[in-house]
C-alpha cells in the first residue's frame, strides 16, 4: 500500500522554516503540544526535525543565552540530535514501519525533495494492528 494514503498533508501540519529563531520554535512548539516538529528550508525541502531536547540543550551549552535573547539563535543554528530520516511520497508503507518505530512521525517528500506532509505513527500502528486481527 502506497503511503499517500495516509498522508497528513502540510497544510494541516506544524513546521518551521530554518530561518526562524529559536524563540518561534519554542513557542510553536508550546502551542502545538507537542515534543518536536519537522524544518523545511526557504524552498520548501525537509532538512530535519527539531525537538524539546534539541532546544534544552542549546540553551545548555550556549554561554549567555537565556530565554531573554532566544531570538538570536536561528533554528538552522541548532544542532539536532537525532536525524529523522523522511520518505518519497512513492515509498509504500512497508518501507515505513522501521522508521516509524523510532520516530512519531515521518517526514513525508516529493520527488524535488520538496516536504508535503507526514504520516504519524499513530496510523501505521492502526493500519497494521487492524489487518493482524482481521
Amino acid at each position: 500500500m502506497q503511503i499517500c494514503d495516509f498522508l497528513f498533508p502540510k497544510d494541516k501540519v506544524a513546521y518551521i522554516i530554518s530561518s526562524a529563531n529559536m524563540q518561534e520554535a519554542l513557542e510553536k512548539l508550546e502551542q502545538t503540544q507537542y515534543t518536536a516538529i519537522p524544518v523545511i528550508d526557504g524552498e520548501g525541502k525537509y532538512v530535519g526535525t527539531l525537538s524539546e531536547g534539541d532546544l534544552l540543550w542549546k540553551m545548555k551549552y550556549t554561554a549567555g543565552l537565556s530565554f531573554e535573547n532566544l531570538d538570536t539563535v536561528k533554528v538552522h543554528e541548532i544542532k539536532r540530535r537525532v536525524h529523522n530520516e523522511c520518505v518519497s511520497i512513492n515509498a509504500y508503507l512497508e518501507d515505513m514501519l522501521e522508521l516509524a518505530a523510532d520516530q512519531n512521525f515521518v517526514p513525508v517528500v516529493d520527488d524535488n525533495q520538496i516536504f508535503i506532509g507526514i504520516i504519524r505513527r499513530k496510523n501505521i500502528i492502526e493500519y497494521y494492528t487492524s489487518n493482524i486481527t482481521d
